[in-house]
């Protein structure tokens, strides 16, 4: 196994990344893990074949409240316990021959990966991206810590103490990825194999038609030093400003703010309230009063507004009942066009020029003017927990927030005598680490060579706020000329989850184990569903169990054969997938063992003794090899099903199956197909193939190229398409309005361009006699059958 992993530099080679999303070290494997590390495993020993240098590196997302809760329970150090779980998943891996570079290893709790984690937030806080404000938390009355959602039980419920969780305001860091939203929207263009994701991505995102300003709150006239973003859809209106609304919830009326007071004295539940609140404009200059809404909620997830009566019927019902004054912005011209007035240097444009120009000059001032949706909030990144990275922050009386130094990171994680999830937080007990004085992360050329990303493996159930998070960091980091590209995955390839059958009793609707399950065959009175695997519902299995039952490739080739990778696999190894595979082993080594009882058996191989009935026979599977290369090859690199890729391969393995004896004996054409076959089937399963490509070295034939070479089987080069193949006639179905009309011939080679295709067709006589002078509506060139249909009027 360690021979599959050297991958030496060689200058002049294609770069190929395979990155699969890294897993919690949560000490044993599960069959998900399975699955999506064996994708990016089939992924990366196809490229190396194809002469890639393959990065396919693999790390612990090791920082988190499973670890601490666990450490917490058994009374350890979360460290020693998540060191002991990733050397324990090490080997599980390493079990199942996955070829990572564990040279390229990452640890996420470790400082020498963290202290990038520290550089980057150091350098979000210099841009003006990372924030404080309040925020909601759940608190523990009784242990006086703060809890994850997670642990509170559905009663509301502490998962420790048993206490009701209270909602309590905490200062919390903010990331403002919202300033992101409309590139990330926009950049959604630029990924088009983002196939199923980039709707979810864009639907997340919603339509970018507002933007947040910044103001300045006073209490009575007096400066409180705290800023108030504020949204609104008509940005190019903003000089007509009335007021700012905020919802009752608002944490202002809840929280630490000097303002408090005077809006909770204002506060009349249920109507809009003026207050004596106010708020300077960072951008205009001018000075609106704060107005509590009677409303409970705004669009989206809005908790401020900016009230602009000339472009809101509502908000100037709200001014007007206060009895607020504004300016009127927007003057209607005859045609119905709207330019600005009385609005500074803005006044004489277009609504639409004002649009541009206003957010422009907000966000060069950096006041805000970043175009985002109703829908996001900014990311809050703090949590309150011991097990995390610390936030590289010095909390300075006199300066606040000071960001640590660059050169003096990374700011270490202490160590605590122990952990108990009670008194609040743990690191207040680390004095000399909590009390401080008030004060490049990697290497250019590998970045701009292995990044992005070519092919991001995971489960769509990260396909949003994961990969969007993702997006932000690297179009931050293009922003900072750290990285020259803004989209860190160019593919994305996202699996679906391995499932079990659940057996659950109908009264109580409890898990029932398999085994306590009678299948005796009367009548059953249990509800049986296909669930994720996990404990709690009886459903999973351990991996290294289905390895010791049936062996490493038999499990890769099943999980890769039950489904697409995008469907869930339904493990059920009484299906046909599992004999499948375990049919085709067992015929790819009598294949083998066929030919090399043929040549140790019989006369040395010679071509010229086969008749034509034999050379046809052979011509035959020199075709079927090709085309099994052809679209073996278009599954790995363009649909990644591998499934039908397998299939393919057992296609050409009934093929080879079926061959004459003398054709199995003298011809050049069956060893190479046998050999093309062995070379195919090594990404999928490697340690068979090895064994395989042994066997036919030892008998090879002198007229034979594709075995001359040394080395293993995933040493060996993918194989190609002979160009001969390509320009041999391919018969095309012709439909018109899904009827068909008979048959055209094309060129092989150009049988999957749909522009040369078309083409051809319509210059074919078939084509003249039906297309000619109909106006083609659309044209369907199936990429898998050999039918192009034509949709024109009738």
């Amino acid at each position: 196994m360690e021979q599959w992993r050297r991958d030496l530099p060689q200058e002049g080679r294609k770069k190929f990344y395979v990155l699969s999303m890294f897993p919690y070290p949560s000490g044993r494997l599960h069959m998900g893990h399975v699955r999506v590390y064996t994708i990016s495993d089939v992924l990366g020993h196809f490229q190396r074949m194809r002469g890639h240098e393959v990065l396919n590196p693999m790390g612990w997302d090791a920082f988190g409240l499973p670890a601490e809760n666990a450490a917490i329970e058994r009374g350890l150090d979360p460290e020693e316990w998540t060191k002991s779980n990733i050397q324990s998943m090490r080997e599980q891996l390493d079990s199942l021959g996955l070829c990572f570079n564990w040279d390229r290893e990452v640890t996420t709790c470790l400082p020498d990966y963290y202290r990038w984690t520290q550089y980057l937030f150091v350098k979000l806080f210099k841009a003006g991206l990372a924030y404080q404000k309040e925020a909601l938390v759940n608190w523990d009355p009784v242990d006086h810590t703060v809890l994850a959602d997670e642990q509170v039980d559905e009663g509301g419920r502490s998962w420790r103490s048993g206490a009701l969780v209270e909602q309590r305001l905490l200062k919390q860091w903010f990331i403002k990825t919202t300033d992101y939203a409309k590139p990330l929207l926009e950049a959604l263009a630029d990924l088009p194999e983002w196939y199923g994701v980039k709707a979810m991505q864009a639907n997340w995102i919603g339509e970018c038609s507002g933007c947040f300003f910044d103001f300045h709150l006073k209490v009575r006239g007096e400066e409180t030093g705290e800023t108030l973003a504020a949204y609104t859809a008509s940005p190019e209106a903003l000089y007509g400003a009335a007021y700012l609304g905020l919802l009752p919830s608002h944490r202002l009326l809840h929280g630490a703010s000097p303002a408090r007071p005077a809006l909770e004295a204002a506060l009349q539940p249920g109507r809009d309230s003026l207050t004596e609140v106010t708020a300077r404009c960072s951008l205009t200059g001018q000075e609106v009063p704060l107005v509590i809404s009677s409303r409970q909620a705004f669009d989206g997830h809005l908790d401020t507004v900016i009230g602009i009566p000339d472009s809101s019927e509502e908000d100037s019902s709200v001014a007007a009942a206060l009895g607020v004054a504004w300016n009127s912005v927007l003057q209607t011209h005859p045609d119905g066009t709207q330019t600005l007035v009385n609005s500074d240097e803005f006044t004489g444009l277009t609504r639409e020029q004002a649009f541009d120009a206003v957010t422009q000059k907000a966000r060069d001032a950096k006041v805000g003017g970043h175009l985002t949706s109703n829908k996001l909030r900014d990311w809050l990144v703090s949590r309150q927990r011991y097990w995390g990275t610390p936030i590289p922050m010095v909390h300075c009386a006199a300066c606040g927030p000071v960001a640590v130094p660059e050169e003096e990171l990374p700011v270490v994680l202490p160590k605590l005598p122990s952990l108990t999830g009670r008194g609040g937080a743990a690191l207040a007990s680390a004095q000399d680490w909590l009390h401080c004085t008030c004060p490049r992360p990697f290497e250019r050329s590998a970045a701009d060579r292995w990044l992005p990303v070519d092919v991001y493996v995971g489960g769509k159930e990260h396909a949003v706020m994961h990969l969007y998070y993702a997006r932000f960091l690297s179009h931050f980091c293009a922003a900072q000329n750290l990285v020259t590209h803004r989209e860190p995955f160019k593919k994305l390839l996202v699996q679906g989850l391995v499932k079990g059958q659940t057996f659950r009793l109908a009264s109580g609707g409890q898990y029932v184990k398999r085994e306590d399950v009678d299948f005796s065959g009367r009548p059953s009175t249990l509800p049986v569903t296909w669930e994720k695997m996990s404990k709690s519902e009886h459903n999973g299995l351990d991996p290294q169990e289905v390895v010791a039952q049936y062996g490493v490739d038999t499990v890769r080739l099943y999980i890769l054969y039950a489904a697409p990778p995008e469907q869930d696999v339904l493990w059920n190894v009484k299906t046909d997938a599992l004999p499948g595979v375990l049919r085709w082993q067992s015929r790819l080594w009598q294949l083998v063992s066929k030919l090399r009882g043929a040549r140790q058996l019989g006369p040395p191989p010679d071509p010229s003794l086969l008749k034509k009935k034999e050379l046809a026979e052979a011509r035959r599977i020199w075709q079927n090899m090709n085309y099994a290369v052809q679209q073996v090859t278009a599954h790995f690199t363009e649909d990644f099903l591998f499934n039908a890729a397998i299939s393919r391969l057992m296609g050409l393995t009934n093929t080879l199956n079926g061959a004459t004896a003398k054709v199995v004996q003298h011809s050049v054409e069956f060893e190479e197909a046998l050999a093309v076959l062995c070379v195919m089937s090594a990404p999928l399963a490697p340690h068979l193939a090895s064994e395989l490509w042994a066997g036919l070295s030892q008998v090879r034939s002198p007229q034979s190229g594709v075995l001359s070479g040394g080395g293993g089987v995933l040493q060996q080069p993918w194989p190609s398409v002979h160009p001969e193949y390509l320009l041999e006639p391919d018969f095309l179905e012709l439909l018109i309005n899904n009827k068909s009309c008979g048959t055209v011939t094309v060129p092989l080679q150009v049988s999957q361009d749909a522009e040369r295709v078309q083409q051809l067709v319509l210059a074919s006589p078939l084509g003249q006699k039906h297309l000619a002078d109909r106006r083609i509506q659309r044209v369907i060139l199936s990429p898998r059958t050999t039918l192009i249909n034509f949709l024109v009027d009738e």
